[in-house]
């Protein structure tokens, strides 16, 4: 009787020690799992702000219409592609 009573008293010991290990290991497995997330949330907000257009000014980019006749025409001598391909 003494026998059965010390290996139940080991194997609770056990499954109490073995339990408390794997608690330990989800909780370390969840902070990794946040901080993960919390990064993809940080590069998120900053392509957000990378892809937001109030943060642009097009005005300065446009085409002034009135200087177009100023750019010098390209003029192509040869448009047989056939020799590119060769």
């Amino acid at each position: 009787m003494k026998y059965i009573i010390a290996f139940l008293f080991i194997l609770q010991v056990t499954i109490i020690a073995s339990s408390a290990e794997t608690t330990d290991e989800k909780k370390l497995r969840i902070e990794k799992q946040i901080k993960e997330e919390i990064e993809k949330e940080k590069k998120y907000a900053q392509e957000q702000k990378f892809y937001n257009n109030e943060n642009y000014d097009f005005k300065r980019s446009e085409i002034n219409k009135e200087t177009l006749h100023l750019v010098p025409e390209i003029e192509v001598d040869d448009l047989d592609m056939n020799s590119v391909y060769d």
